[in-house]
Protein backbone atom coordinates (compact mmCIF):
# COMPACT_ATOMS: atom_id res chain seq x y z
CA UNK A 1 0.00 0.00 0.00
CA UNK A 2 3.13 2.27 -0.17
CA UNK A 3 1.70 5.92 -1.52
CA UNK A 4 4.03 9.30 -1.74
CA UNK A 5 3.08 12.90 -1.67
CA UNK A 6 4.50 15.58 -3.12
CA UNK A 7 3.96 19.52 -1.98
CA UNK A 8 5.64 21.44 -4.68
CA UNK A 9 9.45 19.98 -4.99
CA UNK A 10 9.15 18.12 -1.30
CA UNK A 11 8.15 14.52 -1.69
CA UNK A 12 7.03 12.74 1.33
CA UNK A 13 7.40 9.11 1.59
CA UNK A 14 4.38 8.50 3.19
CA UNK A 15 1.00 10.32 2.42
CA UNK A 16 0.33 12.16 5.91
CA UNK A 17 2.08 15.07 8.05
CA UNK A 18 1.40 16.48 11.49
CA UNK A 19 -0.40 19.51 10.82
CA UNK A 20 0.00 22.84 12.31
CA UNK A 21 -2.30 23.27 15.47
CA UNK A 22 -2.44 26.45 17.73
CA UNK A 23 -1.38 25.94 21.04
CA UNK A 24 -0.05 22.24 20.69
CA UNK A 25 2.45 21.75 18.14
CA UNK A 26 5.41 23.30 19.59
CA UNK A 27 8.66 21.67 19.46
CA UNK A 28 7.71 18.73 22.17
CA UNK A 29 5.01 17.68 19.97
CA UNK A 30 6.56 17.76 16.78
CA UNK A 31 9.76 15.91 18.03
CA UNK A 32 7.50 13.43 19.05
CA UNK A 33 5.41 13.11 15.56
CA UNK A 34 8.69 13.16 13.61
CA UNK A 35 10.26 10.61 16.18
CA UNK A 36 7.27 8.17 15.61
CA UNK A 37 7.45 8.41 11.65
CA UNK A 38 6.05 11.55 10.25
CA UNK A 39 7.75 12.66 7.29
CA UNK A 40 6.60 16.36 8.06
CA UNK A 41 5.76 18.41 10.84
CA UNK A 42 4.30 21.81 11.00
CA UNK A 43 4.37 24.68 13.97
CA UNK A 44 1.57 26.37 15.45
CA UNK A 45 -0.28 29.49 13.90
CA UNK A 46 1.87 32.25 13.62
CA UNK A 47 0.08 35.89 13.01
CA UNK A 48 2.08 37.28 10.30
CA UNK A 49 2.32 40.47 12.70
CA UNK A 50 4.63 38.21 15.36
CA UNK A 51 6.54 36.66 12.04
CA UNK A 52 7.55 40.17 10.83
CA UNK A 53 8.95 40.86 14.46
CA UNK A 54 12.63 40.28 15.04
CA UNK A 55 12.07 40.25 19.17
CA UNK A 56 9.13 38.04 18.48
CA UNK A 57 11.29 35.37 16.42
CA UNK A 58 14.29 34.92 18.60
CA UNK A 59 12.10 33.48 21.13
CA UNK A 60 12.88 29.53 21.10
CA UNK A 61 9.20 29.06 20.91
CA UNK A 62 9.11 30.30 17.16
CA UNK A 63 12.66 28.84 15.67
CA UNK A 64 12.74 25.45 14.19
CA UNK A 65 15.26 22.42 15.12
CA UNK A 66 17.85 21.68 13.67
CA UNK A 67 16.73 18.05 14.27
CA UNK A 68 12.71 19.21 12.42
CA UNK A 69 13.32 19.44 8.86
CA UNK A 70 11.18 19.31 6.75
CA UNK A 71 9.01 21.72 9.03
CA UNK A 72 6.16 24.63 7.83
CA UNK A 73 5.15 27.71 9.22
CA UNK A 74 1.50 28.59 9.25
CA UNK A 75 0.72 32.25 8.82
CA UNK A 76 -2.56 33.84 10.00
CA UNK A 77 -3.44 37.38 8.16
CA UNK A 78 -6.37 39.03 6.59
CA UNK A 79 -3.82 41.22 3.83
CA UNK A 80 -1.67 40.40 1.53
CA UNK A 81 1.43 42.58 2.10
CA UNK A 82 2.25 41.69 5.52
CA UNK A 83 1.53 38.55 5.00
CA UNK A 84 4.24 38.46 2.26
CA UNK A 85 6.61 39.82 4.66
CA UNK A 86 6.01 37.42 7.38
CA UNK A 87 6.46 34.23 4.83
CA UNK A 88 9.87 35.59 4.10
CA UNK A 89 10.97 36.16 7.25
CA UNK A 90 9.81 32.09 8.36
CA UNK A 91 11.61 31.14 5.41
CA UNK A 92 14.45 33.07 6.36
CA UNK A 93 14.36 31.51 9.65
CA UNK A 94 14.43 28.50 8.71
CA UNK A 95 11.05 26.59 7.50
CA UNK A 96 10.76 24.72 4.35
CA UNK A 97 7.08 25.26 3.36
CA UNK A 98 4.45 27.90 4.08
CA UNK A 99 0.82 27.34 4.59
CA UNK A 100 -1.81 30.22 4.77
CA UNK A 101 -4.65 29.44 7.05
CA UNK A 102 -7.92 30.61 6.10
CA UNK A 103 -9.77 27.74 8.23
CA UNK A 104 -9.46 28.71 11.99
CA UNK A 105 -13.02 28.74 13.88
CA UNK A 106 -11.54 30.64 16.60
CA UNK A 107 -14.43 32.95 17.46
CA UNK A 108 -11.99 35.61 18.72
CA UNK A 109 -10.08 35.13 14.73
CA UNK A 110 -13.15 35.64 12.81
CA UNK A 111 -13.89 38.82 14.76
CA UNK A 112 -10.89 40.29 13.46
CA UNK A 113 -12.34 38.88 9.93
CA UNK A 114 -9.16 36.36 9.93
CA UNK A 115 -8.87 32.48 9.36
CA UNK A 116 -12.27 31.12 8.58
CA UNK A 117 -14.21 34.23 8.05
CA UNK A 118 -11.77 35.18 4.65
CA UNK A 119 -13.96 31.93 3.44
CA UNK A 120 -16.38 34.56 2.52
CA UNK A 121 -13.32 36.01 0.70
CA UNK A 122 -12.37 33.97 -2.80
CA UNK A 123 -10.44 37.42 -4.33
CA UNK A 124 -8.28 38.17 -0.88
CA UNK A 125 -7.63 34.49 -0.63
CA UNK A 126 -6.65 34.49 -3.96
CA UNK A 127 -4.50 38.20 -3.23
CA UNK A 128 -2.65 36.59 -0.31
CA UNK A 129 -2.04 33.40 -2.01
CA UNK A 130 0.04 35.02 -4.66
CA UNK A 131 1.53 37.71 -2.92
CA UNK A 132 3.16 35.04 -0.51
CA UNK A 133 3.85 32.75 -3.22
CA UNK A 134 5.32 35.31 -5.59
CA UNK A 135 7.68 36.24 -1.96
CA UNK A 136 9.15 32.70 -1.29
CA UNK A 137 10.68 29.28 -3.24
CA UNK A 138 9.28 27.22 -0.61
CA UNK A 139 6.28 25.24 -1.70
CA UNK A 140 3.16 27.35 -0.67
CA UNK A 141 -0.27 25.95 0.42
CA UNK A 142 -3.51 27.23 2.13
CA UNK A 143 -5.89 25.44 4.26
CA UNK A 144 -9.59 26.03 4.26
CA UNK A 145 -12.48 24.47 5.45
CA UNK A 146 -15.99 23.31 3.52
CA UNK A 147 -17.22 26.92 3.39
CA UNK A 148 -18.29 29.51 6.53
CA UNK A 149 -21.55 27.71 6.55
CA UNK A 150 -23.86 25.35 4.57
CA UNK A 151 -25.66 28.46 2.69
CA UNK A 152 -25.59 28.34 -0.93
CA UNK A 153 -23.60 32.10 -0.76
CA UNK A 154 -20.67 30.08 1.32
CA UNK A 155 -20.71 27.25 -0.77
CA UNK A 156 -20.16 29.22 -4.13
CA UNK A 157 -17.17 31.30 -2.46
CA UNK A 158 -15.92 27.83 -1.08
CA UNK A 159 -16.14 26.58 -4.92
CA UNK A 160 -14.75 29.98 -5.99
CA UNK A 161 -11.14 29.46 -3.83
CA UNK A 162 -11.01 26.01 -5.28
CA UNK A 163 -11.36 26.84 -8.54
CA UNK A 164 -9.04 29.86 -8.52
CA UNK A 165 -6.05 28.01 -6.59
CA UNK A 166 -6.02 25.46 -8.70
CA UNK A 167 -5.95 27.69 -11.87
CA UNK A 168 -2.69 28.93 -10.16
CA UNK A 169 -1.05 25.83 -9.91
CA UNK A 170 -1.06 25.67 -5.70
CA UNK A 171 1.27 23.22 -4.52
CA UNK A 172 -1.42 21.79 -2.07
CA UNK A 173 -4.77 22.73 -0.48
CA UNK A 174 -5.50 21.21 2.27
CA UNK A 175 -9.04 21.01 3.00
CA UNK A 176 -11.17 20.52 7.03
CA UNK A 177 -14.09 18.72 6.10
CA UNK A 178 -16.26 20.65 8.16
CA UNK A 179 -17.64 24.11 7.91
CA UNK A 180 -16.11 27.22 9.84
CA UNK A 181 -18.88 27.67 11.67
CA UNK A 182 -19.61 24.00 12.50
CA UNK A 183 -15.83 24.02 14.36
CA UNK A 184 -15.00 20.39 15.81
CA UNK A 185 -18.96 19.29 16.11
CA UNK A 186 -20.53 17.10 14.12
CA UNK A 187 -19.10 14.51 11.53
CA UNK A 188 -16.34 15.52 9.14
CA UNK A 189 -18.01 15.06 5.43
CA UNK A 190 -15.13 13.58 3.28
CA UNK A 191 -17.49 14.26 0.19
CA UNK A 192 -16.50 17.33 -0.30
CA UNK A 193 -12.99 16.06 -1.54
CA UNK A 194 -14.36 13.62 -3.24
CA UNK A 195 -16.39 16.23 -5.44
CA UNK A 196 -12.97 18.46 -5.41
CA UNK A 197 -10.95 15.34 -6.82
CA UNK A 198 -13.48 14.65 -9.54
CA UNK A 199 -13.54 18.38 -10.56
CA UNK A 200 -9.93 19.10 -10.11
CA UNK A 201 -7.74 15.69 -10.48
CA UNK A 202 -4.52 17.57 -11.16
CA UNK A 203 -4.48 19.16 -8.08
CA UNK A 204 -2.93 17.78 -4.83
CA UNK A 205 -5.51 17.96 -1.62
CA UNK A 206 -4.87 16.69 1.83
CA UNK A 207 -7.92 15.83 3.66
CA UNK A 208 -8.41 16.85 7.67
CA UNK A 209 -10.90 15.96 10.42
CA UNK A 210 -12.05 12.83 12.78
CA UNK A 211 -8.80 11.27 11.96
CA UNK A 212 -8.87 9.42 14.87
CA UNK A 213 -7.78 5.85 14.36
CA UNK A 214 -5.44 4.32 11.63
CA UNK A 215 -8.96 2.32 9.69
CA UNK A 216 -10.74 5.62 9.60
CA UNK A 217 -7.92 7.38 8.37
CA UNK A 218 -7.75 5.14 4.87
CA UNK A 219 -11.19 4.24 4.75
CA UNK A 220 -11.22 8.30 4.54
CA UNK A 221 -8.47 8.41 1.87
CA UNK A 222 -9.59 5.44 -0.20
CA UNK A 223 -13.21 7.12 -0.45
CA UNK A 224 -12.70 10.65 -1.04
CA UNK A 225 -9.33 10.09 -3.51
CA UNK A 226 -7.21 12.55 -1.84
CA UNK A 227 -4.07 12.76 -2.27
CA UNK A 228 -2.95 12.79 1.50
CA UNK A 229 -4.08 13.38 5.32
CA UNK A 230 -3.29 15.87 8.00
CA UNK A 231 -3.28 14.53 11.09
CA UNK A 232 -4.04 17.14 13.79
CA UNK A 233 -5.83 16.43 17.21
CA UNK A 234 -5.47 12.94 16.59
CA UNK A 235 -2.12 12.65 17.58
CA UNK A 236 -2.22 14.84 20.24
CA UNK A 237 -1.64 12.95 23.15
CA UNK A 238 -1.81 9.98 20.81
CA UNK A 239 1.82 9.57 18.90
CA UNK A 240 1.01 5.96 18.16
CA UNK A 241 -1.42 7.30 15.72
CA UNK A 242 1.02 7.96 13.70
CA UNK A 243 3.25 5.33 14.40
CA UNK A 244 0.68 2.79 13.26
CA UNK A 245 0.24 4.99 10.29
CA UNK A 246 3.52 4.69 8.73
CA UNK A 247 3.33 0.94 9.39
CA UNK A 248 0.31 0.80 7.34
CA UNK A 249 0.93 2.42 4.22
CA UNK A 250 5.05 1.09 4.32
CA UNK A 251 2.43 -2.32 4.48
CA UNK A 252 3.87 -3.81 7.73
CA UNK A 253 1.17 -4.90 10.47
CA UNK A 254 0.38 -2.82 12.60
CA UNK A 255 2.54 -2.54 15.90
CA UNK A 256 1.04 -3.84 19.28
CA UNK A 257 -0.50 -0.78 21.54
CA UNK A 258 2.09 0.63 24.00
CA UNK A 259 2.38 -0.99 27.36
CA UNK A 260 1.22 1.33 29.92
CA UNK A 261 5.12 1.30 31.16
CA UNK A 262 6.13 2.73 27.37
CA UNK A 263 2.82 5.49 27.59
CA UNK A 264 4.47 6.57 30.46
CA UNK A 265 7.80 7.09 29.36
CA UNK A 266 6.53 9.07 26.32
CA UNK A 267 4.70 11.66 28.32
CA UNK A 268 7.09 12.08 30.74
CA UNK A 269 10.10 12.60 27.84
CA UNK A 270 6.93 15.51 26.79
CA UNK A 271 7.01 16.84 29.91
CA UNK A 272 10.87 16.91 30.08
CA UNK A 273 10.75 18.87 27.25
CA UNK A 274 7.95 20.62 27.63
CA UNK A 275 9.60 22.46 30.64
CA UNK A 276 12.88 23.13 29.08
CA UNK A 277 10.44 25.74 26.87
CA UNK A 278 7.93 26.85 28.90
CA UNK A 279 8.84 28.76 32.28
CA UNK A 280 8.53 28.77 35.30
CA UNK A 281 7.33 24.96 35.91
CA UNK A 282 3.60 26.08 36.57
CA UNK A 283 3.05 27.92 33.12
CA UNK A 284 4.77 24.46 31.71
CA UNK A 285 2.18 22.65 34.16
CA UNK A 286 -0.91 24.63 32.99
CA UNK A 287 0.27 23.62 29.15
CA UNK A 288 0.52 20.35 29.36
CA UNK A 289 -2.68 19.68 31.10
CA UNK A 290 -4.11 19.60 27.53
CA UNK A 291 -2.55 16.89 26.45
CA UNK A 292 -2.74 14.87 29.53
CA UNK A 293 -5.89 14.54 28.67
CA UNK A 294 -5.39 12.99 25.45
CA UNK A 295 -2.73 10.45 26.50
CA UNK A 296 -4.81 9.23 29.59
CA UNK A 297 -7.51 7.97 26.65
CA UNK A 298 -6.05 4.78 26.55
CA UNK A 299 -5.25 4.36 30.57
CA UNK A 300 -7.71 1.68 31.63
CA UNK A 301 -8.88 3.95 34.85
CA UNK A 302 -9.14 7.17 32.42
CA UNK A 303 -11.32 8.94 34.52
CA UNK A 304 -9.50 8.46 38.16
CA UNK A 305 -5.72 8.88 36.43
CA UNK A 306 -6.98 12.20 34.58
CA UNK A 307 -8.50 14.09 37.28
CA UNK A 308 -5.56 13.21 39.51
CA UNK A 309 -3.20 14.64 37.00
CA UNK A 310 -4.85 17.68 35.92
CA UNK A 311 -4.58 18.03 40.54
CA UNK A 312 -1.59 18.11 40.42
CA UNK A 313 -0.05 21.45 41.88
CA UNK A 314 3.76 21.13 41.59
CA UNK A 315 5.80 19.41 38.94
CA UNK A 316 7.47 16.95 41.40
CA UNK A 317 3.50 16.22 42.25
CA UNK A 318 3.21 15.80 38.63
CA UNK A 319 6.11 13.66 37.89
CA UNK A 320 4.99 11.58 40.99
CA UNK A 321 1.83 10.76 40.05
CA UNK A 322 2.73 10.16 36.14
CA UNK A 323 5.10 7.12 37.53
CA UNK A 324 2.25 5.96 40.20
CA UNK A 325 -0.71 5.74 37.71
CA UNK A 326 1.60 4.60 34.78
CA UNK A 327 3.50 1.87 36.37
CA UNK A 328 7.66 3.64 36.31
CA UNK A 329 9.69 2.64 38.80
CA UNK A 330 11.26 5.54 40.58
CA UNK A 331 14.75 5.20 39.00
CA UNK A 332 12.83 5.00 35.58
CA UNK A 333 11.14 8.67 36.77
CA UNK A 334 14.16 10.16 37.55
CA UNK A 335 15.55 9.78 33.90
CA UNK A 336 13.01 10.76 32.12
CA UNK A 337 14.78 13.95 30.37
CA UNK A 338 17.06 11.19 28.21
CA UNK A 339 16.21 10.36 24.82
CA UNK A 340 12.62 9.13 23.98
CA UNK A 341 12.18 5.45 24.79
CA UNK A 342 10.23 3.97 21.40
Amino acid sequence: MHRQVRIGGLLLDVPFFQAALSGYTSYPARRLAKDFGAPLVWAGLILASSAVDRRVLRKRLYAPGDDEHPIGAQILWHEPELAAKAAKALVGLGYDLIDLNFACPAPKVLRRQRGGAMMMYPSKVLEIYKAVRDAVTVPVTIKIRAGLDQTDLARTCFWEIVERVAAEGIDALVIHCRTVLQRYSGKADWAVICQVKGLYPGLTVIGSGDLFDVQTALNNLRSSGADGLAIARGAMGNPWLIRDLRAAFEGRPIPPPPSLQEQGQVILWHLDQVMQIYKPASRAIAYFRKFIVGYTKRHAQRKQALLDLLGAGTMEQLISRIGHWYGLAADRVSRSGGPLPL
